[in-house]
């Protein structure tokens, strides 16, 4: 049996740089054997804890001890393999994404031998992962946010209001359009950086401020944010 693991490896994080150890379980003490490497993942050194299937357990996610039981048990009966990706809390109370993945052989009469296996600890990458996704936000926000600066800007000038009033007749037209701020704001600077557009420049400033006195239209939603 196979569970599929959750999330892969980040790209820019070299997987074999990543914390991996390695067990053994015996299968009629569920007494283990634990590298050096897995003592450190549960937050140990050797010699400080005698490592068991219960103080293994112990250490797993309350929220993913369930479905561990039930796989461990599902294995312990019928042998095979598996992988788990799953959440463990080491003994200074950090919480580790891990990927599991064990072998459990049956002897000759069917009674569980012997389970070993390695523990790859993903926490890095997901926090890699993580901080990227959240890096590549900042940056779009900002983007958006410089693009509806400009769009101000031009209306500024063209039309000898303040920022506020520029705002409002970009949200306004958005609200009456149903299109997103930021859509508008970026139709809005390429017309205004291309020359040979401004015909349609003044047009579509025109329809801003037609738009601005407009009701807004049944079913638009309410003004949108910067980030929109």
């Amino acid at each position: 049996m196979t569970e599929t693991p959750g999330p892969a490896y980040a790209s820019g994080v070299n997987a074999s740089i990543l914390p991996a150890g390695s067990f053994v379980m015996d299968g009629a003490t569920r007494c283990m054997a634990w590298s050096d490497e897995l003592y450190a993942i549960h937050g140990y050194k050797r010699g400080e804890v005698v490592p068991t299937l219960a103080l293994t357990l112990a250490h797993k996610h309350p929220g993913d001890l369930p479905r561990i039981e039930a796989i461990s048990a599902e294995l312990f009966a019928h042998g095979g393999h598996v992988a788990i990706y799953h959440r463990i809390i080491d003994a200074r109370s950090h919480e580790h994404r891990v990927l599991t993945a064990g072998e459990a052989v049956l002897d000759d009469a069917g009674r569980l031998a012997s389970v070993s296996g390695v523990m790859l600890d993903l926490t890095s990458t997901i926090q890699w992962e993580t901080e990227l996704t959240a890096r590549d936000a900042v940056r779009r926000a900002m983007a958006t946010r410089g693009t509806i600066a400009k769009a101000e800007g031009i209306l500024m000038g063209r039309l000898g209001v303040g920022s506020d009033e520029a705002f409002r007749l970009l949200t306004s037209f958005s609200n009456n359009r149903n299109v997103k701020l930021a859509g508008v704001a970026q139709a809005l600077v390429a017309l205004a950086d291309n020359s040979a557009e401004a015909p349609a420049l003044g047009a579509m400033i025109d329809e801003l401020r037609r738009r601005a006195s407009a009701p807004v239209a049944r079913g638009g939603r309410p003004g949108p944010t910067a980030g929109s």
